[in-house]
């Protein structure tokens, strides 16, 4: 099992970064894909996450109008597009793999939102 986060970077407060975790390893679309961010000093939280079929997302009231989660299951792949990106956006995203007890994580990608 493997997901590899990529996209993270720096990006000025206002900019767009779409992140993306390609899984493998599993039966994609059988699994809820969310999407987590830590800060340093901080818990790790949750920020979206999306089902199996890509019917149904939820969101943190954080980033609720500014992210948007989605999946392709053709491609066993899931993304964050981040708009409107405010310093205290910047954090370690992880992406998650979960059905029922069983959960996947993968190994983080830096986002830094700074002029």
């Amino acid at each position: 099992v493997q997901l590899v986060e990529s996209g993270g970077g720096l990006v000025e407060p206002g900019g767009s970064l779409r992140l993306s975790c390609a899984a493998s390893g599993f039966t994609f679309s059988s699994y809820v894909m969310s999407w987590h961010r830590q800060a340093p000093g901080k818990e790790r939280e949750s920020v979206a996450s999306i089902s199996g079929l890509g019917s149904s997302s939820n969101y943190a009231d954080s980033v609720k109008g500014r992210f948007t989660i989605s999946r392709d299951n053709a491609k066993n792949t899931a993304y964050l597009q981040m708009n409107s990106l405010k310093p205290e956006d910047t954090a370690v995203y992880y992406c998650k793999a979960s059905r029922g007890s069983i959960s996947y994580w993968g190994q983080g990608t830096q986002v830094t939102v700074s002029s």
